[in-house]
């Protein structure tokens, strides 16, 4: 319950369903040999690993949960590295090889060991680390029902890093690591201070579920939550975040209670991020910008983030080296912000220092839109006009010729002032994308098969109501606490929200802005839509004079002590 919010539950899959592919529950110790492997083609192990299955502890409120315990074959005490998601803690209903080209993760990147989306114990067991692997409550085995970014949730968090810390096999200090899920619950049991919590690695999660996950923009995203709640396999049931999404369209003080206390994280943090990734770009970057700055490292980078994270294990391990063992090995000399800059139709920067994040010489410009011309420029129409596109298939594009090389680093927010023909509600999705100087879109490239559109944001018009205290001027934030409907006939002005990005533009390219009345993203972001858009007739666009429809860019250039040229 929340303020007398009910919460909503469904029955979980059982265990034993075979598209689960549970490995049942087995307590006991098994040695894993070295140079034995675990999947096809994947890795050997490099030493002995002591795997302890299905070991059983006790939540505070004497709920028994089940983890299995990777450790090199030593006396020694070692720290752990701490996994947390309910995919499944040996093999599970979510794995690469589902996706096609196993997500960008080569099989000889990975041993068949790993949790998916969490490190490697192949590799952490042969640096001196264990791996704890957990079912949470409700999963699999463990009892009780699964929370989903709860409260409760963070606190079961904060029990289990306790509780490994204690082990005669831990040596008193506990990391967390690893993509998504398991990112977004390292921020959360981050917030709640375990005092034998030494250090955490989220690799791409978010922090406000409603803003981030379910309902980006006040619009339904519930593809991705919805195929986790059906997948979810234990004894009993898992919240229904799908369900509660549709019952409660507005922020209440359930949608708070899974806003994590960024500021309340105090231990050392490598945050990672990608500019390509819409469910984690924007929720990243924003933590990382409340986190004490002597004590917290980003890199952005520019591919996907399951490849990104074994890709980089030597980088993470340096990381807890330094911070969990205390080692000087010239961690402390890393930039604190390494970027990526995507040069789609060119070749990309990658892990280029910078001082912070945003960068401090980023420079906000505006670019207006100019519905007469279809065109961005750089003073505002003096004439008012107006462009049309029906809502429910239609689109305007706007562009821009760019005059000398510049860089779009951080986040963006797009003004217009839209009108209706019909109904009280509309939703717009809109892109910023380079192109060619033919005017034809240049595309990152996530993996085979999954190009990215560019800097995405969208926006349901009832809920363009801004956080005074929440928004910046390129960063807007909707409160979503009450609608504003529409009036046919009215124009009504919307500050949306363009998820940060780092783009480079070439002199002759063109900068293009997309407005529509439907998703456009191609590959795994039509698992997270949630169907039709709910728009209806037609939707104009209005510019120039009293409608100072425009994009505001941070904009880097080679000669940073000028105003940009564009």
């Amino acid at each position: 319950m929340a303020d007398n919010i009910e919460v909503l539950y469904r029955d979980s899959r059982a265990p034993e369903d075979p598209e689960v592919k549970w490995r049942g529950f087995q307590p006991g110790r098994t040695v894993l040999a070295a140079g034995s492997t675990h999947s096809p083609e994947g890795r050997p192990l490099a030493c002995d690993i002591v795997l302890d299955r299905d070991v059983e502890m006790r939540l505070r409120d004497g709920t028994r949960i089940f983890l299995d315990v990777y450790r090199p074959d030593t006396d020694e005490p070692l720290p752990a590295v701490l996994a947390w998601s309910p995919y499944g803690k040996q093999g599970g209903f979510v794995e690469y090889d589902v996706f096609p080209g196993r997500g960008g993760v080569a099989p000889s990147a990975t041993s068949g060991l790993e949790k998916f989306e969490g490190p490697d114990p192949a590799f952490w067991c042969a640096h001196g680390y264990a791996v704890v692997h957990v079912d949470p409550r409700g999963s699999f085995a463990s009892e009780g029902d699964v929370q989903v970014f709860s409260p409760l949730e963070a606190q079961d968090g904060h029990d289990v890093v306790e509780w490994v810390a204690a082990q005669d096999w831990c040596a008193d200090a506990v990391a967390m690591a690893g993509n998504s899920w398991l990112a977004v619950t390292q921020w959360m049991i981050a917030a709640t201070r375990p005092p034998h919590l030494a250090a955490i690695a989220p690799w791409e999660g978010f922090t406000d579920v409603y803003r981030d996950y379910v309902r980006w923009g006040g619009i339904l995203r519930l593809g991705l939550a919805e195929t986790l709640t059906v997948m979810n396999a234990g004894r009993g049931r898992i919240e229904d975040l799908p369900g509660m999404a549709r019952k409660y369209p507005l922020m209440n003080d359930y949608w708070r209670s899974k806003i994590t206390d960024v500021e309340a994280v105090a231990v050392p943090a490598y945050v990672v991020a990608s500019w390509t990734n819409s469910l984690h770009t924007r929720g990243t970057l924003d933590a990382f910008t409340r986190l004490d700055p002597s004590r917290s490292w980003l890199r952005v980078h520019n591919t996907m983030e399951w490849p990104d994270q074994y890709a980089y294990e030597g980088d993470l391990l340096a990381f807890f080296d330094h911070v969990v063992k205390g080692k000087d090995n010239g961690w402390q000399r890393t930039p604190r912000v390494r970027l990526s800059v995507l040069d789609p139709g060119g070749t990309d920067q990658v892990d280029r220092p910078e001082d912070g994040y945003p960068l401090a010489r980023a420079r906000e410009t505006a670019l207006h839109l100019d519905a007469g011309r279809n065109r961005l420029s750089t003073s505002p129409p003096a004439e008012e006009t107006h462009a049309d596109y029906q809502a429910e298939t239609g689109t305007l594009t706007f562009d821009h010729v760019i005059d000398r090389d510049i860089e779009i680093v951080g986040p963006m927010k797009l003004r217009v002032w839209l009108e209706v023909d019909t109904g009280t509600d509309a939703s717009l999705f809109v892109y910023v994308r380079k192109a060619d100087a033919d005017g034809q879109p240049l595309l990152s490239e996530v993996f085979e098969g999954m190009p990215c559109l560019g800097a995405h944001g969208r926006l349901r018009a009832s809920h363009r109501e801004l956080d005074p205290d929440l928004s910046t001027a390129l960063s807007p934030v909707c409160a979503h606490e009450r609608e504003q409907p529409l009036r046919p006939g009215e124009a009504v002005q919307m500050d949306i929200a363009v998820w940060p990005h780092g783009m480079a533009l070439h002199a002759g390219e063109r900068l293009q802005v997309v407005i529509s009345g439907h998703d456009l993203e191609p590959g795994l972001d039509a698992l997270v839509a949630d169907g039709p858009a709910q728009n209806s007739g037609t939707h104009r666009i209005h510019t120039g004079g009293a409608f100072d429809s425009h994009l505001l860019v941070p904009i880097v250039t080679a000669e940073e002590a000028e105003a940009p040229a564009l």
